[in-house]
């Protein structure tokens, strides 16, 4: 179920139109440049970099943001200790192409493989997301 809404008269809104459209994920890290890099080179879309900050978006306009955090420390998957509190998923065509792609481009493969119509990765900064297949 979706919930639009729309604003009305009195300032408040109905359940029939968006208050927001095309939401953001930022994810902090070291250094945005290599990160946004990362992922522009494994969802094909375009990377627009600046001092602290860095922009990874779609033709369509999906996208990934990532900001500069100094004393980043990445998650420690999957303990709880530094937890992720949130990945991505990616939907992939076959588990071992993308495999192989996304560790050229510098991510890290987990040892902890909790599935197998997935896998799980870590970023160049740490971050876990996994290639999943449907």
């Amino acid at each position: 179920m979706t919930l639009r809404t729309q604003t009305v008269r009195n300032g408040g809104y109905r359940a029939d139109m968006a208050i927001a459209r095309f939401p953001s994920i930022v994810l902090d890290c070291p250094d945005p440049a290599p990160i946004a890099k990362f992922y522009g080179a494994l969802l094909g879309w375009d990377v627009k970099l600046s001092d602290d900050w860095a922009d990874v978006r779609s033709d369509y306009g999906q996208c990934l943001s990532f900001q500069k955090v100094d004393d980043y420390t990445a998650p420690a998957w999957p303990g709880q200790d530094l937890p992720q509190q949130m990945h991505l998923d990616v939907i992939v065509d076959d588990l071992d192409t993308a495999e192989a792609a996304v560790l050229e481009l510098g991510a890290t493969k987990h040892d902890h493989q909790p599935g197998t119509t997935f896998r799980v990765f870590l970023d160049p900064a740490g971050h876990p997301f996994c290639t999943c297949v449907d």
